[in-house]
């Protein structure tokens, strides 16, 4: 048995393609080719990505580079506070020299708005364990005390991180039916009748064939990305794929090509150059052209243009494999992700990836489409073949809160979070743009990043917050260029406008202290109505 079969080369009887881009059911404009004509325009994409001021790009790699000179100064004179491990004579290091002098002269000075430890539940509030350094952050102890904050930085979208209501108590309930854990893969000894159950309602729930579901979110893609391509096939491949993504690539053999970020004009170049070309060296045709996407991208806070994806996949005689790991529960009316929320056919997407560990609460990945590709996955994936399946308290919170995403509890509970979130979202990003501060992606998307470049300010934001008692994440180099650190704000259907409202007031505190507010928009005058 071979996915080969069930996907034909590409380049061949390439047809022009018409479609019109739909937005929660609403046709807002015409695509040729998959190229739309308001590609551009507000009614398109209602994204934001403002330019830096010179002056601030300027500041922001003198920083950078003083910085790092500072730290080989410190190099050059002081002997490194850290033990040298003994017998290690011709082993092959690590970490090479780079990355072992960021981690200690770089990273290390504001090393304490990482990794911080939490003691409860990371929903709309987390408790904080507070911790000091005594030398500079070489290590840290901790004082004893705790530090309840409002929580901006988790992936609890749909506000299901609980440890009471029915999700929690189901999930107890169903240790002592079917216990902790199996101890074993899928293909032994671990399928419980919990994990049949979820991967049908999955499936119901994306309006497709079937689904299967793994232990892990991450390697749902690592691991199963090198079962459906293999060498001889081609990846297009998004800039800003996550990590798990390029993982997978680089396992499957395929020849991967990468499209600047959700620039479709910049997609359909690299498809047509590719298929002229063929394989590198033989010029044959490729077996599989396959289009790798995330439905929300979690560092940007842009959403994908699905719909002239699907135009060019058409056009290309492509496949998509849609990474919906951040969009799943928390985009369209139904909470379906972005198929719902451009309101396209599901059957139009040929791999559907999805995780559990943000909207649902819990951990775990899915992929779901047709039933021939969820057998095959279920013989050849080695997420499914060896590793450890799913706890089953953990799939237990997965299926009830599904089962009130979809309303199958008898309430409309599910349909209120969904919208609060959307709620949550539109409010909070249009009064950052009041502010004055920098953001990025889709007013829809609830993951918002705000930029503040330099990366002093980084450190700067994150502790003034947490003093503030607001918990948020900070993103910089090498996570995000130089140009673009940023603190990364989540959004969930927990929070409350009074939560928000605060949030926004300290934001606006300290934007003018530490000089955030870098944007150069006409700020709206009038009241955001929540």
């Amino acid at each position: 048995m071979s996915a080969t079969n069930s996907i034909p080369n590409a380049g061949s009887n390439i047809t022009s393609v018409s479609v019109r881009h739909v937005v929660n059911g609403k046709k807002v404009g015409k695509m040729q080719n998959g190229i739309s004509k308001k590609i551009d325009g507000a009614e398109h994409q209602k994204s934001s990505y403002e330019q830096v001021p010179l002056h601030t790009a300027c500041f922001t790699y003198l920083g950078f580079y003083l910085l790092m000179i500072l730290g080989y100064i410190n190099q050059l004179f002081f002997t490194p506070k850290v033990a040298t491990e003994k017998y290690r004579d011709g082993y092959v290091p690590l970490y090479d020299a780079f990355e072992k002098f960021y981690l200690r002269y770089v990273y290390r000075r504001v090393k304490d708005c990482w990794n911080r430890p939490i003691c409860s539940v990371p929903g709309s509030e987390v408790v904080l364990k507070d911790r000091i350094t005594k030398d500079y952050g070489w290590s840290f102890e901790f004082t004893g005390t705790e530090t309840k904050c409002l929580n901006l930085g988790s992936y609890n979208y749909l506000g299901f991180a609980q440890n009471e209501g029915p999700c929690a108590d189901d999930s107890e309930e169903c240790i002592w039916t079917h216990g902790l854990a199996a101890c074993s893969s899928r293909r032994e000894l671990g399928t419980n009748p919990l994990h049949n159950e979820l991967e049908a309602l999955t499936a119901k729930f994306l309006g497709v064939e079937d689904a299967i579901v793994f232990g892990m979110g991450f390697a749902t893609n690592s691991l199963n990305i090198p079962t459906l391509i293999s060498p001889g096939c081609l990846v297009v491949s998004d800039e800003k794929n996550h990590a798990s993504i390029i993982l997978g690539l680089r396992l499957s053999g395929a020849t991967p090509k990468v499209f600047k970020h959700n620039n479709m004009k910049d997609l359909e170049r690299v498809l047509k150059d590719s298929i002229i070309a063929g394989q590198p060296g033989t010029g044959k045709p490729w077996k599989k052209i396959l289009i790798i996407v995330e439905g929300v991208f979690s560092m940007e806070g842009s959403i994908v243009k699905l719909p002239e994806i699907i135009a060019l996949k058409k056009k290309y005689k492509a496949y998509i494999y849609l990474d919906e790991a951040h969009s799943i529960g928390a985009m369209g009316q139904s909470g379906r992700g972005v198929v719902d929320y451009y309101g396209v056919d599901p059957n139009d997407i040929d791999i559907l990836m999805g995780t559990f560990t943000k909207s649902f609460g819990s951990a775990g990945g899915y992929i779901a489409g047709n039933k021939k590709l969820v057998n095959f996955l279920r013989v050849y994936s080695h997420a499914h073949c060896y590793a450890s399946s799913m706890s089953p308290p953990v799939t237990q919170q997965i299926l009830t809160s599904m089962k009130i995403i979809l309303g199958l509890d008898g309430s409309i509970e599910g349909k209120n979070r969904i919208s609060q979130l959307a709620k949550n979202t539109r409010y909070f990003r249009k009064r950052l743009a009041q502010i004055g501060v920098i953001t990025y992606g889709h007013e829809d998307s609830p993951v918002v990043p705000m930029l503040v470049y330099l990366f002093s300010k980084i450190g700067a934001v994150v502790r003034t917050l947490t003093a503030r008692n607001i918990a948020v994440v900070g993103v910089g180099f090498p996570a995000t260029p130089i140009m673009e650190g940023r603190i990364r704000f989540c959004l969930s259907a927990a929070h409350t406008k009074e939560q928000l409202d605060y949030a926004l007031a300290v934001i606006d505190d300290i934007s003018d202290t530490l000089g955030l507010k870098y944007s150069r928009k006409p700020r709206n005058p009038h009241t955001i109505e929540y």
